[in-house]
């Protein structure tokens, strides 16, 4: 029988104890694998003059800066396919008159480019829901920037070159190679849009296993 002495008994003891009071890591767990930012995509947005963008259903991103200067919004997405991309983009107008800067009929302009190929195109589908002067205004369909939403009557984004949409030195700074500038096919009198398109990946599974745990249903503007 062998004999321990006290202080490495006592040592085992508390090496034991604090074992037990740990909580297990879930990185180590056999199974697991965590997404990383090697599995993400970057997107580069640019709008005349805001935007809010939704993916899959979720608000993903919102335009910092909703008049000048015109900004590039650049961020990473964990992407999961198919993925539905829906955008609402402004132009800047007042409300009550369509105008901007007082007596001035304004123009429009987004485009969209992710790294895994995704680029805004004539294949985009579009609403208008408000134009002017004169002023007028559709309501916004519930639900439009979900999956599920049917835009099948929806119109063909049109697309538009750099000259007509005059992009502001930002966009110069960010790589848009192979995407267009979209809108209505009223650049100038259609103010507010909402964009949609669904991008399939037939095949494609996550590297990853792991789902969030994390309730973000509750936070504001989702």
């Amino acid at each position: 029988m062998k004999k321990y002495t006290p202080y490495l008994v006592g040592a085992l003891v508390g090496a034991a104890a604090l074992a037990i009071a740990q909580p297990p890591r879930r990185g180590g767990q056999p199974g697991i694998i965590k997404p990383e930012m090697s599995d993400t995509i970057q997107a580069n947005v640019y709008a005349d003059n805001w935007f809010a963008l939704y993916i899959n259903g979720k608000l993903v991103a919102v335009d910092p800066i909703d008049f000048l200067p015109h900004n590039v919004v650049n961020l990473s997405i964990l992407p999961e396919y198919p993925m539905t991309i829906a955008v609402i983009a402004k132009d800047n107008a007042d409300p009550k008159t369509g105008f901007e800067y007082g007596d001035h009929v304004g123009d429009g302009g987004f485009v969209m480019k992710f790294s895994d190929g995704t680029v805004t195109d004539a294949k985009w589908k579009i609403k208008t829901i408000f134009s002017g002067p004169p002023v007028k205004n559709e309501p916004i369909p519930a639900g439009w920037f979900l999956p599920s939403f049917d835009d099948s009557k929806w119109a063909s984004a049109t697309e538009y070159t750099n000259e007509r949409v005059n992009p502001k030195k930002p966009y110069y700074d960010y790589n848009f190679e192979g995407a267009k500038f979209i809108w209505s096919r009223d650049l100038d009198l259609d103010n507010t849009i909402l964009l949609r398109t669904t991008i399939e990946k037939p095949g494609w599974k996550p590297r990853w296993t792991t789902k969030p745990d994390l309730d973000t249903s509750g936070a504001p503007l989702r």
